[in-house]
């Protein structure tokens, strides 16, 4: 029996984009919510929610009995996390602040069992072998596993081409409230020369023949990005839904400062 089928990366290769929805609040309730609502994939985010390993795991278990495929964001591109998400059962990792490409070559090879990495061989006391229940994990993990790389500064953009090379990397994401702030415009990944850059790096990680990735609450622009050719889009948070529909419920019934709907988003 090998690993279990990677669906969101066998997704990749189509032509329909992928839609999904970004967890930050960090609990298995929102994302079996969540996942009952139908996304293609739920981004299970370990860098700025308040995730740790036993949380995420009950996300996961939470997402499998779905269509939705679970991706996490791991905190850092170390090896010692990515083993230990990949061993949680996590079969696609989203690595934030990727900026050359032999950073992507050594992420490739932290994903991947020898010959080909240097994943640590535990998979007896992994979920992800259920529990050495699946006697030719080992053999057949590293064609399931899914590396998507996060660009977010505009040295990254330059790089995207050689990256986008780097055997091993499934996809490439651009993280337009990072990339903001390297360009000067803190909080405002809105501004027209943010997303000049931003069109301008789906149209190249394309062109370089890998799949482009996004997240934005901004329904205009997930569609101009999904226009563009972005293969795995993200089109809001739970965080988001669950501030502004609180907000917006009370601010209908009372008209004080306090019951105000939140402002405009600032990337999330």
């Amino acid at each position: 029996m090998p690993a279990p089928l990677n669906t969101f990366k066998a997704a990749l290769g189509r032509d329909a984009p992928q839609i999904g929805l970004w967890l930050g609040l960090a609990n298995a309730y929102t994302a079996e919510i969540a996942a009952g609502a139908g996304f293609d994939w739920l981004l299970i985010d370990g860098e700025h929610a308040p995730n740790d390993l036993p949380t995420m795991v009950g996300q996961l278990q939470a997402v499998a009995a779905s269509s939705s495929h679970p991706v996490i964001r791991a905190p850092i591109g170390e090896a010692w996390i990515i083993k230990q998400l990949l061993d949680i059962g996590a079969q696609t990792l989203l690595v934030p602040m990727v900026e050359t490409a032999d950073q992507a070559a050594a992420l490739v090879r932290a994903m991947k069992y020898p010959p080909q990495g240097i994943r640590g061989v535990g998979a007896a006391l992994a979920r992800a072998s259920n529990f050495n229940r699946v006697p030719d994990y080992l053999t057949t993990a590293n064609e399931q596993t899914c590396l998507l790389v996060q660009v977010e500064t505009l040295a990254a953009l330059r790089a995207v081409e050689e990256i986008a090379a780097v055997d091993g990397v499934d996809g490439i994401f651009i993280g337009p409230s990072d990339l903001a702030a390297d360009m000067g415009f803190l909080g405002r990944p809105g501004q027209r020369a943010v997303q000049d850059a931003v069109e301008d790096g789906i149209a190249r990680i394309i062109a370089a023949g890998k799949p482009a990735g996004i997240l934005t609450s901004d329904e205009t622009l997930a569609r101009r990005y999904i226009e563009l050719g972005a293969r795995f889009v993200a089109v809001g948070t739970d965080v988001t839904l669950l501030s502004q529909a609180t907000s917006s419920l009370l601010a209908r019934f009372k008209t004080t400062a306090s019951a105000q709907a939140p402002g405009k988003s600032s990337g999330y």
